[in-house]
């Protein structure tokens, strides 16, 4: 079987996984202990950018050492994974799941009893290692994650040779992959993004016709956001200038989705620059609308898990001196309560499509 040929950039990413195994041989040679060195990627050494409004890394450094007794199998791991990727992945253009990958590298050690890897996690945090001791991202790198996500409206675009008109893609849309990098955006019409947690409301707008009446995107996950939806959101918003506004549940969790697509997020902050979009704007459901239309009877009481979410948000650096949303966060503990998207089916199955959603754009009620 004749391999593909390596583009530009897979060739890069290849070059770049191939001087980090030249260093460790020269380390060798040098009769030097093989060492890995990398910006660390623990609580202690993410902060919260001023400037760009974003979470990222610190300057705290660390290194993983062969002759190092507590180093030696996360050595071990780094080494056969990055060696994994760059032969069985970029050198022959193909891509794998982190499922597959772990498999691809799950083996005992000759001589021992020890496995490289006991289980999934274990991998997948070497993946995220090396995308700062490479500079890569995991995408780069050609490792994909599970397909958690739709899009419609008018946009063309060439996903592995096709071409795809997303408007014409009835009622399940576009499915949305892991890798949207790789996608070429060929034409796009439309005003702004809606961005919405829930699956059942793009199906609800999407069967209404929402994004057709009101020249618009429409994109969902299925709760939190992957990496790839992320990816594809900052894509359009600065390719395109295409405004983002996120549809979420009245609830903690639905702010935190919301937190995480404007700052980033704890675990990706080594991925910030490629998936953070700062001028996104929450539509709702907010606290006030609750009220607005009559949504009290639909609250769902707080449980102790959601206090102390709310708690935690309420003290993030970017919320804390933010009084439009230390309001919110006052106003649903008052209410002691949350109400999902869902709700709005009370005033009518199209309610949200034919009446909340085109006030609530049209009269820019929008959080920040």
């Amino acid at each position: 079987m004749v391999n593909k040929p390596m583009t530009k950039e897979k060739s890069k990413s290849s070059e770049k996984l191939k001087e980090l195994g030249n260093k460790l041989v020269h380390d060798i040679e040098k009769g030097k202990n093989p060492e890995i060195s990398f910006t660390l990627r623990n609580l202690s050494n993410i902060v919260f950018d001023q400037k760009t409004k974003t979470l990222r890394l610190g300057s705290k450094k660390g290194s993983r050492s062969f002759f190092n007794v507590a180093h030696a199998k996360k050595f071990l791991q780094t080494v056969e994974i990055a060696r994994t990727i760059k032969k069985e992945l970029l050198d022959t253009g193909k891509h794998e799941h982190l499922r597959g990958v772990f498999y691809m590298v799950k083996r005992t050690i000759p001589g021992t009893n020890v496995n490289i890897v006991d289980d999934q996690v274990e991998s997948d945090k070497v993946i995220e290692d090396l995308e700062v001791i490479a500079d890569l991202s995991r995408e780069e790198m050609h490792v994909s994650a599970n397909k958690m996500g739709s899009m419609v409206g008018n946009i063309v675009l060439e996903d592995s040779g096709d071409t795809i008109d997303c408007s014409k893609l009835g009622r399940g849309g576009y499915s949305i992959p892991s890798i949207t990098d790789e996608l070429v955006l060929k034409k796009v019409n439309a005003k702004y993004i809606l961005y919405m947690e829930k699956a059942a409301i793009f199906e609800r707008l999407n069967e209404d016709k929402f994004w057709q009446k009101n020249n618009s995107l429409l994109i969902t996950s299925q709760g939190q956001t992957t990496r790839g939806i992320r990816r594809l959101l900052q894509r359009l918003s600065e390719e395109k200038n295409l405004p983002i506004y996120v549809l979420v549940d009245n609830d903690p969790w639905g702010f935190y989705i919301y937190s995480v697509v404007k700052y980033g997020s704890i675990a990706l902050a080594h991925a910030s620059e490629r998936l953070t979009i700062p001028n996104v704007k929450l539509l709702g459901i907010t606290c006030d609308d609750i009220t607005k239309y009559d949504l009290k009877k639909q609250l769902i009481k707080l449980n102790d898990q959601d206090i102390t979410r709310l708690k935690q948000i309420s003290e993030y650096e970017w919320f804390k001196d933010n009084k439009q949303w230390q309001r919110q966060f006052k106003m649903m503990k008052e209410l002691n309560g949350k109400v999902e998207i869902q709700a709005l089916a009370t005033k009518g199955i199209s309610f949200i499509s034919e009446t909340y959603l085109p006030s609530k754009i049209k009269n820019k009620e929008f959080l920040e």
